[in-house]
């Protein structure tokens, strides 16, 4: 995964955090709701790029032998 995306991923998680629990403070369900699924999305990026990653691990492997 590259860099930017690292960081990409970690500023959406965390812009989703904030929303969640400002939902959570403010009693704004929609705001939360909406901060969960920033942070699930994020998540689910971050696993991607980790797939690829792996991905790349094993062909370069392969190259090697």
């Amino acid at each position: 995964m590259g860099l930017g995306d690292k960081i990409s991923n970690a500023a959406e998680e965390a812009g989703g955090k904030v929303k969640e629990k400002t939902g959570e403070t403010t009693g704004d369900r929609n705001l939360q709701a909406e901060g969960v699924g920033e942070q699930s999305e994020a998540n689910l990026k971050q696993s991607g790029e980790k797939v690829k990653d792996a991905a790349q691990g094993v062909k370069d492997s392969l190259k090697g032998h």
